[in-house]
């Protein structure tokens, strides 16, 4: 009996010996390294310059240089009132509702020893879909203008003695009367002869231009 417990306390110890070798052992970390930088703060602070500080600079002189401006005339731009819709029975409607009537009108007279003259118009007020004929001595030489913001205009050539230029108002736009302003240059641009009308639809303004 005592044989048998013996083997059995060296049976335990020896049990006992082998569990301890099956647990796993563990070993503390070792980090390796300068360490030096765990010390300093994260990230590098931004020197960012003080827009207050500083004053800014224009100089005048290299901005408006920099724009080109364009001073000439240009066919590309858009006339005043070029895109007014306009009533084909504003003529008729205007005859009725109109009250006060203007008449023919003598602008004046000019002389000149040009072989021709230039005459261009221009609707003076406010654009409102102003038409007019032009008449060289009784020919129609432009049926049909429409009056804009900007001057247009026609050669008229000249026989000797007097010239008739007549500028009959097709309508009066929706505001009448119909107006509009007349130039007249001689052959080398120089202006001789300006003028206002204020026409009722079918009345004519005329100016008489001597060729000497």
């Amino acid at each position: 009996m005592r044989i048998v417990y013996l083997c059995y306390i060296v049976f335990l110890f020896s049990a006992l010996g082998m569990s301890q070798t099956d647990l796993p052992t563990t070993q503390p970390l070792i980090i390796e390294g300068d360490r030096s930088i765990l010390d300093k703060p994260e990230g590098t602070p931004l020197k960012i310059p003080s827009i207050l500080d500083k004053k800014p600079t224009i100089n005048l002189k290299d901005s408006l240089t920099a724009r080109q401006i364009n001073m000439l005339p240009t066919r590309n731009l858009v006339q005043a009132g070029h895109d007014l819709k306009l009533d084909p029975k504003v003529g008729e409607k205007e005859s009725k509702s109109s009250s006060t009537y203007f008449g023919n009108m003598y602008l004046g007279d000019v002389k000149t020893n040009g072989k021709f003259v230039g005459v261009m118009y221009r609707d003076h007020e406010y654009v409102d879909g102003d038409r007019i004929r032009v008449l060289l001595n009784d020919e129609v030489v432009e049926p049909n203008v429409f009056l804009t913001g900007a001057f247009k205009g026609i050669n008229l050539d000249l026989k000797k003695g007097f010239n008739r230029i007549d500028f009959e108002a097709l309508n009066q736009g929706t505001s009448g009367p119909n107006t509009a302003q007349v130039n007249v240059f001689d052959d080398e641009g120089k202006l001789i002869h300006s003028n206002l009308w204020n026409l009722s639809t079918g009345s004519k303004a005329t100016i008489i231009v001597v060729k000497e």
